[in-house]
């Protein structure tokens, strides 16, 4: 049995970061699966609890040179609740309000940290809640702050502001004095810098550019450190090295000029240059982190439709309470106009509720006693109380936030490719660096020469696009997924949508309405078709019969009167039977006519065409005659020929799976145009069915109602749950999708689609960029056009690079919002 960690880490830079951190956590004896995400800064952890424990992974990767973000962990099963606590200044203190919180009821365990003044609680479901904690703390002699999470900042969401302010000061200061800087160097240009002796300009270009070099560019360096003591290198390397060239090259020219003059080179400074690499590089890495910020922002958006308080009835009065404070079985009370707070049941009242938010569904769904409501939703119209079932993490939006956040963070199995060039990348870089530098030294005997190439092959082969191809693109897809009703669960499931040959639909429920319905009213000549249906919905009133409740259905849709009757007897597996206005009446299927020796009129030929068309018949008779037939079927959702159509005009072949008669579905398949038709399968044999299809070399999505079909769910190479997001489909299915719309199902594969084109998009541009610069930095150009790459343009082009990789991926919005305006 593993648990899961998810572990916030800062300091990563580029895809050899990402490879360093998961192969240190993979070597950790514990350690079954670990998955480093560059884009969201977060590492996927699962180990077994009884060889390992959170602290040790968090020193590791501490040791790894990189640093972890104290946050709530939201991926476990285990429930918990971190709570601040102000006051304590020992590790007295720590032990005083561990012991005082272990002795709640229901917590299993309490761990104070005093450096970050927190207490995190793992607790059962049913437990004291948050108010005995506040309690039980403030009793205890030390000052409760409120709930991680809920009342207090997120320190996640804090670390990344505070880095972009720290990367707008210091690429702010670095520009400035780069442009003094590099007037200085060109001080033949500025009339009034011609007074200062050359010498003299050196020494304050030196003293000007090294706070742009060692502050400014102070984490350049701390990460070449922390690579080097990993005995490896990433690209901070890169950066570090050839800014530090360009600028000891500029200072031994500037205090040691006899040193050239002994070896007949006269040197130029690049003050200037060292300076530009730094700023420019810096200016990239705040534009990629406010761009990657924009990518999470469906997480965001789901975080802040959380509500605050609740209204909550206790011992007959109502008083507004923190989210935190509120326990399961409270009841709630809930206005026009308020929020959801949590998920419950409807006890008294009824409204009208805005599920958008969790649905997509603009409608409003109406609601009565014994429905459900989730947190968060919107009510519209009437006042009702409500029961609290499910608090906190267990709550439809805090699953679907938590499923978000794991798709985010996980990793497209066609990432692998950029993970595995990325981990060689670097070293090669160096030797083609080394080897340019040697063979310009060589073949024109010009050491400056020679160094500016070899300074510009180190920059400009950056491998930060390499690293963000992928993720940034699957956060952006999965995102917008959860905004329109569509839950991924990640990277390797958008990657299987996109390869997806044929689709196959459970019948029952998912694509038809799952309830019989009246389709056809057939009558002996003479007979009004209104009378017959008023006389079988009269006697069917009573009787508890799906076939019957369809018939009642219809006639009340139709406005047609009851009628009393008497004596009303059911008939099991065939009818029933009563008086109405004193005349005997006769309902069921042919073999009761027949055992009756009832005249069917004619009518057993009509039964035969229906049969045939997948329809059952009712047969009507009054008075020992039959006078009418009613047939019904379980008929396709309002959205299902649509839904076949766009999906065949994908090029995917379609498949229906079901336990009904050959008949029965033949003629819903040929209905929807679905060309492959497997009936009479039990529930057990439905993944067998899956996997006869695999066999044939199909990649196969199966579309369930993700409860019966789960079986068939797993085997499928894409299990899409339809109409179950607050369902267990969730765990069953790659794929859910919230709204019971089947529209939804073609969108998703449109979905992975625009993602992975994105994807691939990105890594051509980021693999092609490196092929193309390293080349042209290397001097490629110089025999033929007389053309150098200054190591200035090769630091912008790398910054560029990045910025431009993560913006492609944010096109994914506009993409997807033009498909879904054609689509309606």
């Amino acid at each position: 049995m593993t648990d899961k960690l998810t572990l916030n880490i800062r300091g990563m830079t580029c895809a050899a970061c990402v490879r360093r951190v998961e192969r240190g956590l993979r070597d950790i004896e514990g350690v079954a699966e670990a998955a480093v995400n560059f884009a969201t800064e977060q590492a996927t952890v699962e180990y077994d609890p009884k060889l390992l424990n959170t602290e040790a992974i968090s020193k590791k990767v501490h040791d790894l040179g990189y640093d972890v973000v104290d946050a709530p962990d939201r991926s476990g099963s285990v429930v918990s609740t971190t709570v601040s606590v102000g006051g304590m200044t020992c590790a007295a203190c720590v032990r005083r309000v561990e012991t005082a919180l272990k002795d709640l009821p229901g917590v299993e365990e309490a761990a104070v940290n005093l450096a970050t003044a927190r207490a995190t609680l793992t607790h059962h479901e049913n437990w004291s809640g948050v108010e005995a904690v506040a309690k039980r703390i403030t009793d205890t002699g030390y000052e409760f702050l409120g709930v991680l999470g809920e009342t207090l900042e997120d320190p996640v969401e804090k670390a990344r502001a505070e880095e972009v302010a720290e990367l707008k000061l210091k690429f702010t200061v670095g520009a400035i004095l780069s442009v003094i800087v590099h007037a200085g160097s060109m001080q033949h240009w500025f009339p009034f810098l011609n007074s200062i002796p050359r010498q003299m300009m050196l020494v304050i270009l030196f003293a000007l550019s090294t706070p742009v070099v060692f502050w400014v560019g102070s984490r350049f360096f701390h990460g070449a450190l922390k690579a080097a003591k990993q005995k490896t290198t990433d690209m901070n390397t890169l950066v570090a090295v050839g800014a530090l060239s360009a600028y000891l090259y500029s200072t031994v020219a500037t205090f040691f000029p006899v040193l050239f003059s002994k070896a007949g080179i006269f040197p130029h400074v690049y003050f200037d240059g060292a300076s530009m690499i730094i700023t420019l590089i810096l200016l990239g890495r705040l534009l990629e982190a406010k761009a990657k910020g924009k990518t999470s922002r469906a997480i965001k958006r789901l975080m802040e439709l959380k509500p605050k308080t609740a209204r909550v009835i206790r011992d007959g009065k109502e008083m507004d309470l923190p989210i935190e404070s509120v326990v399961k079985g409270d009841r709630i009370l809930v206005r026009p106009g308020e929020k959801i707070s949590t998920d419950g049941i409807l006890v008294s009242g009824s409204s009208s509720v805005d599920e958008s938010m969790l649905t997509g569904e603009s409608m409003p769904v109406s609601k009565k006693s014994g429905d459900t409501v989730f947190a968060a939703t919107l009510n519209k119209s009437g006042t009702f109380i409500f029961e609290a079932t499910r608090i906190g993490a267990e709550t439809a939006l805090a699953q679907i936030i938590r499923l978000v956040e794991e798709a985010q963070g996980s990793k497209a199995p066609i990432q692998r490719l950029a993970d595995k060039v990325a981990s060689v990348f670097v070293p090669v870089v160096f030797g083609l660096a080394i080897l340019t530098f040697v063979i310009w030294l060589l073949s024109v005997s010009d050491f400056t020469l020679a160094l500016l190439n070899f300074v510009s092959v180190l920059i400009i082969a950056c491998p930060c696009a390499m690293g963000l191809a992928t993720p940034t693109a699957v956060m952006v897809g999965t995102g917008l997924g959860a905004e329109s009703g569509i839950l991924i669960k990640g990277g390797e499931s958008l990657e299987k949508a996109y390869k997806l040959t044929t689709v196959v639909f459970d019948k029952t429920g998912t694509l038809t309405r799952g309830e019989p319905v009246v389709t056809d009213i057939a009558t002996v000549e003479g007979e009004d078709p209104k009378n017959v249906l008023a006389i079988a919905g009269s006697v069917e009133a009573v009787s508890e019969h799906p076939l019957g409740q369809a018939i009642v259905e219809e006639s009340r849709k139709r406005g047609i009167p009851t009628v009393a009757i008497e004596d009303f007897e059911a008939i099991s597996g065939l009818g029933a039977k009563a008086l109405v206005n004193g005349r005997s009446v006769l309902l069921g299927n042919l073999k009761l006519m027949q055992s009756k020796g009832v005249a069917l009129n004619g009518m057993e030929r009509r039964n035969l065409s229906y049969a045939d068309q997948g329809k059952t018949s009712v047969f009507v008779a009054i008075d020992g005659r039959v006078v009418g037939l009613i047939a019904l079927t379980d008929v396709p959702k309002d959205t299902a020929a649509e839904t076949a159509s766009m999906l065949k005009s994908m090029g995917l072949k379609l498949a229906m799976i079901t336990g009904d008669h050959q008949k029965t579905a033949l003629a819903v398949g040929r209905a929807l145009g679905i060309d492959q038709v497997l009936a009479e399968v039990l529930p057990a044999d439905k993944a067998d069915k899956i996997r006869g299809l695999q066999a044939q070399g199909e990649i196969v999505g199966m579309v369930g109602d993700g409860i019966n079909d789960a079986p068939a769910l797993s085997a499928a190479d894409i299990g899409i749950a339809i109409g179950a997001g607050t369902d267990v489909a969730i765990e069953a299915s790659d794929i859910t999708l919230i709204q019971n719309d089947l529209r939804l199902v073609p969108r998703a594969i449109i979905l992975s689609h625009q993602t992975i084109r994105v994807i691939k998009q990105n890594l051509f541009w980021a693999f092609f960029y490196n092929s193309l610069g390293i080349p042209i930095a290397a001097g490629a150009l110089y025999p033929m056009f007389g053309i150098l790459l200054s190591p200035v343009f090769a630091a912008a082009a790398m910054a560029m690079s990045s910025v431009c990789v993560v913006s492609n991926s944010l096109r994914l919005r506009s993409m997807w919002k033009r498909k879904l305006a054609s689509s309606r």
